[in-house]
């Protein structure tokens, strides 16, 4: 063996070794997601397109099976990133936890009855079994308890026997007819469209009814802000990664074929749902004016909700959406 080949065999395996150029160099961004969720679609869109290497980090998903466990794991840094909404955010800065949040989807709860039922309207509600996933402190139930309450004059919590439970139980109990209507997470709405189920009233028009003019978001992506800027290039190349999967997944086909495994789609009817539904959430608005129909949304859910729900914080406590969005700072 010469000289020159074995220089050119000691250079392809520190080659080899290293993998790609830069590789090394890029931070590791641990983002903790529920094993099954649905923002793990956006997350292998991130690593798939290679949108991480682009904006100069490596996307860890770190799974969990609660979300608990997700903002545990937080707190005690093993993770930088999760998922939680403002409600969550907000009730935690006012404690003293310097959390702040990322908008990332308004697909948003809504109350779901059979088509051929005689429940057409929230006024139908009357008397039925409603189920609702998420309990009694969820913020669509108390969007909808206010809806009903301003447009109808309906007390739904009375008028109704409302039945807590997990979204997935809640969704079978509709389909074999132990509920009258069921109010669920978008997911579960998604596939019972393709089994003879209507919406009847989403939360996001409730949330109009409270004073929102667009959609807003019903969960995002929560850090800790000392951290975002401590890693300032880091949180943004991050923010940066999570549209520009966004935008692959609003116009290419193919990308959801990609990560049509990790969906869970039992046909293609639920599948071509599922797709549809995640589209139509995909934020579009100013942060601004959505940082501001959220503030306006969460004066109406702390007077319901009371300290139960948002602690000792009447109104949003400023930070909760990142200041960074809106000036760069």
């Amino acid at each position: 063996m010469t000289r020159k080949t074995i220089g050119a065999l000691c250079l392809a395996m520190i080659l080899a070794a290293s993998g790609p150029a830069g590789a090394q160099d890029r931070p590791t961004l641990r983002l903790g997601l529920l094993k099954f969720g649905t923002v793990n679609w956006e997350a292998q869109t991130i690593i798939d397109e290679g949108l991480d290497e682009r904006h100069g980090f490596e996307l860890r998903i770190v799974s969990f099976a609660g979300g608990d466990a997700t903002k545990v794991a937080m707190q005690a840094g093993d993770i930088d990133v999760t998922t939680g909404d403002w409600l969550f955010v907000s009730r935690q800065r006012a404690e003293g936890a310097p959390l702040t949040f990322v908008p990332y989807s308004s697909s948003i709860g809504a109350v779901m009855a059979p088509c051929e039922s005689d429940i057409a309207s929230i006024e139908d509600l009357r008397s039925k079994r409603l189920g609702v996933a998420g309990g009694p402190l969820d913020k669509s139930w108390l969007m909808l308890l206010a809806l009903a309450e301003r447009r109808h004059g309906i007390d739904l919590a009375r008028e109704t026997s409302p039945v807590y439970g997990a979204p997935p139980l809640l969704a079978e109990k509709l389909r074999q007819g132990e509920l009258g209507a069921g109010l669920n997470y978008w997911h579960y709405n998604a596939r019972l469209e393709t089994e003879g189920f209507c919406e009847i009233v989403s939360a996001q028009e409730a949330a109009r009814e409270l004073g929102a003019r667009g959609d807003i978001s019903a969960v995002g992506y929560i850090f800790d802000e000392g951290w975002a800027q401590e890693n300032r290039d880091l949180a943004l190349g991050f923010v940066a990664a999570s549209r520009e999967a966004k935008a692959v997944l609003a116009g290419s086909d193919a990308a959801w074929q990609r990560i049509r495994p990790i969906m869970g789609a039992e046909n293609d009817a639920v599948f071509e749902a599922l797709v549809r539904r995640y589209r139509e959430g995909i934020p579009d608005r100013p942060v601004e004016e959505e940082e501001a129909d959220t503030r306006a949304v969460y004066r109406h859910l702390a007077e319901i909700g009371g300290e139960k729900l948002v602690g000792v914080a009447q109104e949003m406590t400023p930070g909760t959406f990142w200041q960074a969005l809106k000036d760069g700072s």
